[in-house]
């Protein structure tokens, strides 16, 4: 490494830290909102809630690197702009293009450590958050809301279990409704139930109401006050769609793997499919933020300093995240397009911040 990387380097490494630490208070100060209402509303042990807070950290962090390449950019050019260090470099034969080659090295190279972060640290970190908040906190088991299982049945049918919830504390499946459907995709049979239980192999529907429907249109009605039915999964299946619930928190090959398990709605499909793609090109906005910083930072602003400098960065931030928000949304609604819907904030970034570095260049 050359003597001016080094330099380059050195000085990023300071304001960068500066806004990690900044955005990080901020981002933190609402989860110790949070945890102050746990310990007051729930009677949650002091212990326990520090320790949410901190397993909380990895996915503020990951939220907060790029915005801090971001900052950390911005003061480092401006100060060597400002105190002509920039000019200086260039009188000494130095191109702008080789000046900026460290910081966006740095940047990319923050980008691959990011994704790493994403996919080993955030998703272990915010399984045990979750955890600790049903189990020491709130003291009830893991619920999952809203389920839905299907599976295969012979000769090319399929089986749709739906529930309003599965609480682990209790072991109940409630409100229990499943239809069996034959290979026409025609319903054959329905099954209605306020609670299963599994036990041992397999799940009782207490009070079950059985609906036979016949070809000619009539229907059966037959009542069984304990009824055992294959839904297709075991209690520990349906706790593991309670990870799922919000994507954003699983990593890629988590996401992955659901993708690949059977019984996904076509929603569930499009909004895995989306936060999948997302997620490789989200880390990527630290190299993105670090290209569209150099030009601002380059410019001679009057006065402000630090303050301009962070007015800049939470600009830039609020619009790119808007037009991420935006993406996400149309790559859910056209899930064949996901892919170069979520690299498009990227894409548009990185070419304004080029533009603007061109305009720039010869100052």
């Amino acid at each position: 490494m050359k003597r001016l990387d080094r330099y380059l380097i050195t000085e990023l490494a300071g304001p960068s830290l500066f806004g990690l630490a900044a955005f990080a208070l901020i981002f933190a100060a609402t989860y110790i909102l949070s945890i102050s209402r746990l310990i007051a509303d729930e009677h949650a042990p002091l212990w326990a809630a520090v320790a949410y807070f901190f397993w909380q950290l990895p996915q503020i962090v990951l939220v907060v690197i790029p915005m801090a390449l971001l900052l950390g950019t911005l003061l480092t050019l401006q100060r060597l702009s400002g105190d002509s260090e920039i000019v200086a470099m260039k009188a000494g034969g130095i191109s702008m293009e080789r000046i900026v080659t460290p910081i966006l090295v740095v940047g990319f190279v923050i980008s691959l450590l990011t994704l790493l972060l994403q996919e080993l640290l955030v998703p272990y970190a915010q399984e045990r958050a979750s955890m600790l908040l049903n189990d020491q906190i709130r003291h009830v088991g893991i619920a999952v809301r809203d389920l839905s299982v299907t599976i295969g049945l012979p000769g090319g049918g399929r089986q749709v279990t739906a529930a309003t919830g599965y609480d682990a504390a209790t072991g109940i499946l409630e409100n229990v409704t499943v239809i069996d459907y034959d290979h026409l995709d025609v319903p054959q049979e329905i099954i209605v139930s306020r609670r299963a239980r599994f036990l041992t192999s397999h799940w009782t529907f207490a009070d079950a109401r059985s609906y036979h429907l016949s070809p000619d249109g009539s229907t059966v009605v037959s009542f069984e006050p304990s009824l055992i039915v294959d839904i297709g999964e075991d209690p520990n299946q349906l706790l593991q769609r309670a990870s799922r619930n919000n994507p954003d928190e699983l990593s890629r090959s988590q996401l992955s793997g659901i993708l690949r398990s059977p019984g996904l709605t076509e929603a569930q499909i499009r909004t895995y499919r989306s936060a999948y793609d997302a997620k490789l090109a989200q880390p990527f906005a630290c190299f993105v933020f670090t290209v569209i910083a150099i030009p601002f930072g380059l410019r001679r602003l009057r006065g402000g300093g630090t303050s301009v400098g962070f007015g800049l960065a939470v600009a830039i931030v609020f619009v790119y995240y808007v037009i991420m928000t935006i993406c996400r949304g149309v790559a859910t609604t056209w899930p064949e397009s996901s892919i170069l819907v979520a690299w498009l904030p990227n894409v548009l970034f990185t070419s304004v911040g080029l533009l603007l570095l061109r305009r720039v260049r010869h100052i």
